[in-house]
Formats: structure tokens, C-alpha cells, sequence
């Protein structure tokens, strides 16, 4: 057993590039894997301490039915007739620079499970209770919120594991800090409670918290397309693993019928390969876990500021090692390795004793491997066309796309094989003619190199597409909805009306921008109420409305709503909400995923009298004298006035880091593909010889030869590209058309780009270049005694 294993491990010592072929090929892989994964924990990790700050650990919440605060008595009576509740008092603390959610708790009648799930990211943690309860007007708050703090006489307790934007206190700070003295919003409801305690009061009600928070179900989409590309990355990193499993075993055909002619059993020999790829399994995945946690740190920030812009969602900016992400890096190292590892040994299993690999043997045994794989792309391409017509769901869209690219990775062998046999029927003169066939000879041993990078320039070529088709429409979209001038925030009620009889006096048109939050079909959505004007009737993108629809708006006879709700709930303009409006029309409304309606002002004010408008959008041909005026004269804070042009860009700025993620890691995946190409070529370097040999002898000299396979390496990395444009394009519509109107409930139409992915080609004929440049300068260094020894072995 020991003598085999030696021998199997002697073939890495001679062949280094091969292992680090593996190694690295793995570990890059499970890299971009883990580290989408670290990402994804750390803002689920965040969402359930949000959701456990707010809900109580997913306690009963008793609130009264009519929808109105507790009050303090009401909370002792509850108490005295034995109910185990706690009070929470919630609300929203304005500062200058920003909101904060600030949650007040009585710490020594919180129920017990709260208590338990302190150590686990719960309510709090033990030294925040004891600040709470040991007197003191003590808050408990992120660093980063800690400055929004000051002023308020009291004192900042920071923990960096807190989500931001959420601060905890007791429920007498909250209550001063919120000036809302004797109010209570809910109660949570310990899970044990004393037996004969009294009926719960009819003006009572007891809600479960859903096991799933608004925040998490809204970012779900968000996340899983984060998990597709990790995937993605990590199939073409498994492409450069079956490539060097592969090619190893090729090379070690020889050893591998020595072994079994000196009495090696063939269970034996098995186990000892599958020994030796688990254990490059391990050292290649605590690698990638290793990388995959730099990646995350990295990428984290741009991950967090993308759920706070689109989604209001807060993460904290700390990465953790948790085992949930870093157990699954080892997870799918050993998978993948498993699965690129198969292959060979069931190869090994039917290998006759007695066998060869012929260059010609092999050759005819990769092209029947072609045609297999071509017949399971048309199966997958036939799946693919069913999902496409009858799938539903972004489960669904994202099974389309693995077929699309899994069926066309797998046509590429047959495809540039038909392609390099037909240049070499047009080929003039025997060097043409050999090169052309040499070139499909040497197809098997960088099919899985070129299928990375064919699917790593598609995806580039796809996101590319999506991206960029979605900044011209969002860029479209913007200058429509913020047709405004100015924007304008006051800080009080008192303060809205002066400001408003102010600007009246002045001419300028004044929109109040008044909502309320609510739900519909069980998700959260908004609704607006907005003046009858020019603005809204020349500059709303309405996509589909019936006649007369602003008459009939500023009438009260129906509501529009964004198309996110109309897809969400299956509206069309005719149907009814659930809130009683008839459906006047549908707007897009790009980079918002909750659903959203908009009513007219008089009836909105007649449904919410409470609520007063304090957000303003100004018209007036001369913005900067407005503005000059209203901070003159109300010495507006910076952030309460803002013009168009501000907006805008801070809206295009949320943009381009929604996207930064999905961008950096389609660079990763083309520089991964770039990688295992250079890697293919040094391992097929050493193969090479025995063809290029006879060659060379023939009269071709070392450096001719050299620049023969450059140009072989560039021709097929061309052929790659130019098939991975049109792959790239179907990648783009599926993305667009299936999968962002499942995951963002939005459609965006499909532009063309023909400058980037010309750039794009450029960039992979680069790397092709720069991948056959080593083997390419190694070949015509070969030294002349190396190429005649080949002469000397039995082939």
C-alpha cells in the first residue's frame, strides 16, 4: 500500500505545474464559492438579530385590535391578571444626519427564551442587560451610530455586532428619547405562561411573528443571484480541476498498468486515488476557504451599502468565521473535486491491463466522448426550452440558465472540432494542413480550459449587457421621476406649513410627497398620495394605462401602482386591489422591490388624516435662488434641502454598487478561466514533444515551432470568444426577461453593445496571448538533446 502511494505521489514531484494545476484550480474555485457564501451568512446573521431586536426572538406579540399603543396601565392590568409580558416601545429617533430605529425593553421581565438567545446574536447580551438595568440612561448601538448619538445625554455603549441603524435602551431612555411617555407599541408574550391566569380582553390580540422577516424575503432574490455567480465561478474553476484530473490520468496510464501487472489489485489502486484526491481536496479547500475569506472582506462593504440603498436593509461591516460558511467551502472542495475525479476513476476501473494512449487512440476516444456530450447539450437545450415556456419562479429561471450554459459548454468540443476540420480541408501546403490537424489533436487536452473560458467571457458578456441596458434605462428613468428642481425635507409639521407659505408667496409650485406604509398580499408596500400636476402627467413612466388616466386619477376613481405589485399580484389596469382601488395604470418603477400605489392627494388625505406632509418636491426655473432664500430664512440643515442633480448622482451612485459585487466577480471568473488555459498549456507542454519532434526533425526550427503554438493557442481562444458572443446574448436575455422580473419583479428592455464586447474580446485574446507566451518561450528553449530522445523511446 505504501510502495503505491509513493508511486502515485512520485508523478506530482515530477510534474509541479500539474499539481498546482489542481491545487490552485480548486482552490480559486472554492474561493469565489466561499466567499459569496460569507457574504450571504454575514447579512442573514444581521437580518435575524434585526428580526430578534424587533420581534423579540420570534415571541407572541399582544398588541391592541384597533391598532392604537398600549399604555402603561393598560400593561399592569395585563400583568396582574397574570400574563407574563414585557413591554417594547419602538420608534423612529430623527437626528440631523439621519434616522435611527430605536427600541426601548424592560430587561428584568423580558421572557426567558429572549434571555437564552443572547448568547446566540438575540435581544442583547449579557454585559448590554447589565448596563440597561444598573441605571442610567445607557444605549447600546453600532460604532458606526454612535456619533448620531451625541447630544442626548446619554451614554453610548458600542458593540460591532449590532446591526446598524437599530439602537437598544431601556424602555424609560426610549420612552424621553421619543417623547412618548405612557406609550407602549407591543407586548411580547413569554411562550410559558402560569395556568389559570385570566381570558386574554376582546380589545386584545396576540400575533406569531412569520418565520421569515420582510427584509429577508425582499433580499432573498438579491442573495441567490449573489449564490448563481458564486456557482458560476465555481463550475469554471471545477473545469480546470477535471482538466488536470484528466490529463494526470492520461500521463499515469503507464504506471497504472505497471502497478496492476506487479499485483496491485485494482480496489486498492482505487482507494489510494481517491485518497490522494481527498486529500488534495482538504489543502486545496482550507486554501480557497482562506482566499474566500479575504474576497468577502472586500467585497462586504459595497454588499452592505447595496441592501441599505435598495432594500433599507442593515448589515454590519464585520465578517465573521462562521462555520455555516466556511464548513460549505470544504463541502463543495470535496464535492467538486468528487465529481471532476469520477470520471478517471471509472476510466481506471475499464482500463484493459494492457493498454496504451496513443495520441491517435486518445484522439478517437475524445471524439465519441464529443458526440456523448453533444447529445446530452440538445437534452439539456430541451429542458432548458420547457423551463422557458412553462417554469415558474426564480428557481426556475436559474435552472434555464444552468441549462443554456451547461449545454453549450458541453456542444464546444464537437463544435470547434467540425470548426478545425474544416480549415484544414481548405489548408494549402503540408505545415497548413499539419497545423490545422495537430490543432484538433490537441483539442481534448484544453477542452475543459476552453470550455472556463467560454463560459466566463458569456457571463462577462451577459452581466455586461444587463448591467449596462439597465444604467441607460435607470439613468431614462430618473430624469422622469426626479423632475423636480429641488427636494425639499422639513423637520416638523409647523415648520412644512411655513415653508409652504413661503414658497407660495415666491410662485414656486410646491408637490407634497406624503406616503403611508402598509401590506399587500402579505408583503410590505406604500402608498402615496400626489397633487394633479404638469410634473407627474408629462414625466411618469407609465408602461400600460387606460384612457384618461390622470382625469380619472385626479378624480378619485382608481390608484396606479408600480409594475413590481402588478406582476406580484397578477394586475393589469381594469383589476381591483385588495384595498377597494380600480387599477388606472402600471409604472415602472426600477430599483424599488416593494410594491407601491399612488392615489390622489384629496383621497389619500381623506383616508390618513394624521399624517402631514413633510417631504416636498419644488418646480422653479431658478433653483439656486430658491434654495439660497429657504436657507436663509429657515437655516435648513444640508441634507433637508437637495437638488435634482444631487439626487441623481447619489441614486447612480446606489446603482453602480448594487452591481459592483456581480462585476468583481465576473473579472474573477475571466481571470480564473485566463488561469486554467495558461495551466492546460504547461501541462500539455511536456505531451507535446512526441508530436513536435518529427517536425523539428523534418527542418522546422524550435522558434517556428514556438510561434506555431502561439498562434494555435490565439486561433482557439478566437473561436471561443466568437461562440461565446452569441451564448453571451442568450445569457443576457434570460437574465433580463426571466430572471430579474422573478427576482426584482421588473422587466428591463435589451440593448446591444457591440464597443464592449469587442473590448471584452480584446481582453481574452490578451490573456490567451499571455497564457501561451511561457509554453510558447519554453518550446524554443528546448534543448535539442530532449527533442531526439524521443526518437530513442518505443512509442
Amino acid at each position: 500500500m505504501g510502495a503505491g502511494l509513493r508511486a502515485l505521489l512520485s508523478h506530482w514531484r515530477r510534474n509541479p505545474w500539474q499539481c498546482v494545476t489542481l491545487v490552485a484550480g480548486l482552490a480559486l474555485a472554492t474561493a469565489l464559492w466561499s466567499g459569496v457564501q460569507a457574504i450571504n451568512a454575514e447579512a442573514r446573521a444581521s437580518y435575524d438579530q434585526a428580526a430578534d431586536v424587533v420581534t423579540g426572538a420570534g415571541l407572541g406579540q399582544l398588541t391592541r385590535a384597533d391598532g392604537a399603543d398600549l399604555s402603561v396601565a393598560e400593561y399592569v392590568a395585563l400583568r396582574r391578571l397574570g400574563w407574563q409580558v414585557s413591554p417594547v416601545l419602538e420608534g423612529r429617533l430623527t437626528r440631523d444626519s439621519g434616522d435611527l430605529r430605536l427600541l426601548g425593553i424592560e430587561p428584568l421581565t423580558l421572557p426567558a427564551q429572549t434571555v437564552e438567545a443572547a448568547g446566540a446574536g438575540g435581544l442583547f447580551d449579557d454585559e448590554e442587560q447589565e448596563g440597561l438595568v444598573g441605571g442610567g440612561d445607557v444605549v447600546v448601538a453600532n460604532p458606526e451610530d454612535a456619533a448620531l448619538l451625541e447630544g442626548l445625554n446619554v451614554t453610548v455603549r458600542t458593540d460591532a455586532a449590532r446591526a446598524p441603524g437599530t439602537v437598544l435602551a431601556d424602555i424609560a431612555t426610549a420612552a424621553r428619547l421619543l417623547d412618548a411617555q405612557d406609550r407602549i407599541t407591543r407586548l411580547l408574550v413569554a411562550e410559558a405562561q402560569p395556568k389559570g391566569i385570566g381570558s386574554l380582553p376582546d380589545a386584545y390580540r396576540i400575533a406569531t411573528p412569520a418565520p421569515q422577516t420582510d427584509v429577508a424575503r425582499l433580499t432573498a432574490s438579491f442573495h441567490l443571484n449573489l449564490t448563481a455567480f458564486g456557482l458560476l465561478s465555481f463550475a469554471v474553476g471545477i473545469f480546470i480541476v477535471y482538466g488536470a484530473v484528466g490529463l494526470a490520468f492520461e500521463q499515469r496510464r503507464a504506471m497504472f498498468r505497471t502497478l496492476r501487472a506487479l499485483g496491485m489489485p485494482l480496489n486498492r489502486l482505487l482507494v489510494l486515488l481517491a485518497l490522494e484526491l481527498g486529500s488534495f481536496a482538504l489543502l486545496a479547500g482550507a486554501l480557497g476557504v482562506g482566499l474566500g475569506y479575504v474576497i468577502a472582506a472586500a467585497l462586504l462593504p459595497d454588499v452592505a451599502a447595496t441592501l441599505r440603498g435598495l432594500y433599507g436593509a442593515q448589515i454590519t461591516g464585520q465578517l465573521q468565521l462562521r462555520p455555516v460558511w466556511w464548513l460549505s467551502g470544504l463541502g463543495m472542495a470535496l464535492a467538486g473535486t468528487a465529481v471532476a475525479g469520477t470520471a478517471a476513476l471509472i476510466k481506471l476501473a475499464r482500463m484493459p491491463l494492457l493498454s496504451f494512449n496513443h495520441p491517435r487512440a486518445m484522439r478517437m476516444q475524445a471524439d465519441r466522448a464529443a458526440r456523448w456530450m453533444a447529445l446530452a447539450a440538445a437534452g439539456l437545450f430541451a429542458v432548458g426550452a420547457a423551463l422557458a415556456l412553462l417554469g415558474q419562479g426564480l428557481l426556475a429561471g436559474f435552472a434555464l440558465l444552468a441549462c443554456l450554459l451547461i449545454g453549450a459548454a458541453f456542444c464546444l468540443p464537437l463544435v470547434l472540432s467540425a470548426i478545425l476540420r474544416l480549415a484544414g480541408r481548405g489548408a494549402r501546403g503540408p505545415l497548413t494542413e499539419w497545423f490545422w490537424a495537430d490543432s484538433r489533436q490537441q483539442l481534448p487536452g484544453l477542452s475543459m480550459a476552453l470550455m472556463a473560458l467560454l463560459l466566463a467571457m458569456a457571463a462577462n458578456i451577459g452581466v455586461s449587457t444587463m448591467v449596462s441596458s439597465f444604467r441607460l434605462t435607470f439613468t431614462g428613468y430618473l430624469d422622469q421621476r426626479l423632475s423636480s428642481e429641488l427636494y425639499l425635507r422639513a423637520a416638523t409639521a409647523q415648520q412644512a406649513a411655513e415653508v409652504t407659505a413661503f414658497l407660495d408667496d415666491r410662485g414656486v409650485t410646491v408637490l407634497p410627497i406624503v406616503s403611508q406604509d402598509l401590506r399587500i398580499g402579505g408583503l410590505p408596500a406604500e402608498v402615496f398620495g400626489i397633487r394633479d400636476h404638469a410634473t407627474y402627467r408629462e414625466n411618469w413612466p407609465l408602461l400600460e394605462a387606460v384612457p384618461g388616466v390622470w382625469d380619472q386619477l385626479a378624480a378619485g376613481d382608481g390608484a396606479l401602482i408600480n409594475e413590481q405589485l402588478a406582476r406580484r399580484g397578477g394586475l393589469a389596469p381594469g383589476d381591483r386591489l385588495e384595498t377597494g382601488e380600480r387599477v388606472l395604470g402600471v409604472y415602472g418603477d426600477y430599483g424599488n422591490p416593494a410594491g407601491q400605489v399612488i392615489i390622489a392627494l384629496a383621497v389619500f388625505e381623506a383616508r390618513y388624516p394624521g399624517i402631514e406632509p413633510r417631504q416636498f418636491g419644488l418646480r422653479t426655473e431658478d433653483p439656486g435662488a430658491v434654495a439660497e432664500a429657504l436657507r436663509e430664512r429657515f437655516s435648513l440643515d444640508g441634507d433637508a434641502l437637495i437638488n435634482q442633480a444631487d439626487l441623481k448622482a447619489f441614486s447612480l451612485s446606489v446603482f453602480e454598487r448594487t452591481f459592483a459585487v456581480t462585476t468583481a466577480l465576473n473579472v474573477l471568473t475571466l481571470s480564473v478561466a485566463g488561469l486554467a488555459l495558461l495551466i492546460g498549456l504547461l501541462t500539455l507542454a511536456s505531451l507535446r514533444l512526441p508530436q513536435l519532434a518529427p517536425v523539428w526533425a523534418l527542418g522546422l526550427t524550435r522558434r517556428h515551432l514556438a510561434v506555431l503554438e502561439l498562434l494555435r493557442a490565439l486561433a482557439l481562444a478566437v473561436l471561443t470568444a466568437v461562440l461565446a458572443v452569441p451564448l453571451g446574448l442568450a445569457l443576457a436575455w434570460v437574465l433580463l426577461a426571466v430572471v430579474n422580473v422573478e427576482a426584482f419583479g421588473w422587466r428591463l428592455p435589451m440593448f446591444l453593445f457591440p464597443l464592449d464586447y469587442l473590448r471584452l474580446g480584446v481582453l481574452t485574446l490578451l490573456a490567451a496571448f499571455l497564457a501561451a507566451l511561457w509554453p510558447a518561450v519554453r518550446l524554443a528553449r528546448t534543448p535539442p538533446d530532449r527533442l531526439l530522445r524521443v526518437f530513442s523511446n518505443e512509442r
